[in-house]
């Protein structure tokens, strides 16, 4: 996944979607970075970070995206956008057999 800018508009976009994290952090992380996006940001969110990435970018993030983050409703709609017909199961969390 390629690396985003560290620039003030990623950055406010970071401070509301990924709250856990400091917004330097959040973008440095850019597959869970943009799935944050994808699923909490607002239209206006989603526009600055497709200033940089690439429809092809989005759906590598999407192939790389972390278990837990996306909804049901947003994984099927952002597999759609970027052609990923039918949509692949959502990412989901590994636990090691005990």
């Amino acid at each position: 996944m390629k690396a985003l800018p560290e620039d003030s508009e990623l950055l406010g976009v970071a401070e509301r979607t990924v709250w856990y994290k400091m917004p330097i952090d959040a973008v440095r992380d850019t597959s869970n970075f943009v799935a944050h996006v994808l699923t909490y940001g607002t239209a206006e969110d989603v526009a600055v970070v497709r200033r940089h990435l690439t429809l092809d970018d989005i759906r590598d993030a999407l192939r790389e995206a972390p278990p837990g983050v996306f909804d049901a409703r947003s994984w099927s709609y952002w597999n759609a956008m970027v052609g990923r017909f039918d949509t692949p199961p959502m990412p989901e969390r590994k636990l090691p057999d005990l």
